[in-house]
């Protein structure tokens, strides 16, 4: 099999390149070369997918089995890419993400639920998208990029991924959820423990989306673990086992935090108050081979890969978790609530 990799520095990109590797495959990783180089093995062709004439440079060193865009955030750019790789890959993978449903995640949602109204030809600066909220720009964007690829693709995949963790995950949610539970004292987290969770592992998006290929499989996916793998408390549960237990849970209200100005999803990493935000049905990627680990060896082995590897520095990371300041207040008002 021969593999392009649109991006492949970071994360899900660089599994991809290190799991086809394994494989035998063929790999060509496709990048401007700013963010760090692709696994040793693969061949780097650096290039702005941007710009068409680097585009069709790229084209020249195809034919490609496959196509994976892990990089997607424009409708623009995969129209871009679609048209200038059409006739050099058989299939053109895109990775999406649950964001794209519009009702998400206030309603559970299925592969065929509605998504956000999108075109092909939509930018981040597009005046459509003006006077929308930050959820509703990233999903319209995404679903545009859906649009694309499906529209300007002979034969297309699309998956939709909830919250990927694992190796190498620098967005910051198992990093600062691991400093957290290091720094001790007293732990302000959103009841009840028992609530369930989807993340899925980075490795086995990776697998899904190689064994894809390999079946010639097409259609849309969400990828998310199933409806009671695991739980809010066994992550952090995890968190503790991993850090020598200085910290002491505190399980407080959600709608108490919510009325507290707390920012859901990011203050607090993946706290959400909605009900559906952890209900997306997955069946159909199970059915279809998607086999997730326990989340206890996804964030042993995250940590594992920290501490070997280093973090990637990225600005996400500063918008997650409270400060200890905020935390003590948030804590004493729960302490001292009527």
């Amino acid at each position: 099999m021969r593999l392009l990799l649109l991006g492949g520095s970071w994360f899900l990109g660089r599994t991809l390149i290190g799991d086809a590797l394994a494989r035998g495959w063929e790999v060509t990783a496709y990048s401007r070369g700013k963010s760090g180089q692709p696994p040793a093995g693969a061949t780097h062709v650096v290039g702005d997918r941007k710009n068409d004439s680097d585009l069709l440079h790229l084209a020249e060193s195809g034919p490609w089995d496959a196509v994976i865009d892990t990089s997607a955030f424009e409708p623009v750019d995969v129209a871009q890419a679609t048209a200038a790789l059409r006739s050099r890959a058989a299939q053109y993978v895109l990775v999406s993400t649950v964001s794209a449903y519009r009702d998400w995640p206030e309603v559970v949602v299925d592969e065929s639920s509605p998504l956000w109204p999108s075109s092909p030809t939509l930018t981040e600066k597009s005046p459509e998208l003006a006077d929308m909220t930050i959820g509703g720009r990233y999903g319209t964007l995404k679903a545009g990029c859906e649009v694309a690829a499906v529209e300007g693709s002979a034969h297309s995949l699309i998956v939709r991924p909830g919250v990927i963790l694992g190796p190498g995950e620098y967005v910051g949610r198992g990093l600062k959820l691991l400093e957290r539970a290091a720094r001790g004292g007293r732990w302000l987290l959103p009841a009840p423990p028992e609530q369930p969770i989807q993340p899925v592992d980075v490795r086995d998006v990776s697998t899904f989306l190689l064994d894809s290929i390999e079946a010639k499989r097409d259609g849309v996916f969400n990828l998310v673990a199933r409806v009671g793998h695991s739980t809010f408390g066994d992550m952090i549960e995890t968190c503790l086992a991993l850090t020598g237990r200085r910290a002491q849970p505190v399980w407080v209200e959600p709608h108490w935090l919510a009325e507290q100005g707390v920012r859901q999803w990011t203050e607090i990493p993946l706290w959400r108050t909605p009900e559906a935000t952890w209900q997306v049905d997955g069946r159909r990627a199970a059915e279809a081979g998607l086999v997730c680990r326990p989340l206890v060896d996804t964030l042993y082995d995250f940590k594992e890969a920290l501490d070997r590897d280093g973090l990637i520095d990225h600005p996400r990371q500063n918008q997650l978790g409270l400060s200890p300041e905020r935390e003590a207040e948030l804590l004493a008002a729960w302490d001292n609530r009527p």
